[in-house]
């Protein structure tokens, strides 16, 4: 468990992650993170919810319908 302190930026109020959380994270200066609320808490991630939900219905439809996609490419 990591501590973080609420500190104020501009008019706003924010947190500074610190270098190795970033780092675990695989984000840097201007990426987009995504808080989700969960039963235990909140979880900040890199990654889309929903766009990952998108990518998998788009990888089952590619699977599925392979050979009319392979038609309409021709």
């Amino acid at each position: 468990m990591t501590k973080l302190k609420v500190t104020r930026v501009g008019n706003s109020l924010g947190v500074v992650l610190p270098k190795e959380m970033l780092r675990r994270l695989r984000i840097d200066k201007g990426d987009t993170l995504f808080a989700l609320e969960t039963s235990e808490g909140v979880e900040l991630t890199p990654y889309d919810p929903v766009f990952e939900q998108q990518m998998d219905i788009a990888e089952r439809v590619m699977r599925e319908d392979r050979d009319v996609l392979r038609r309409l490419a021709k």
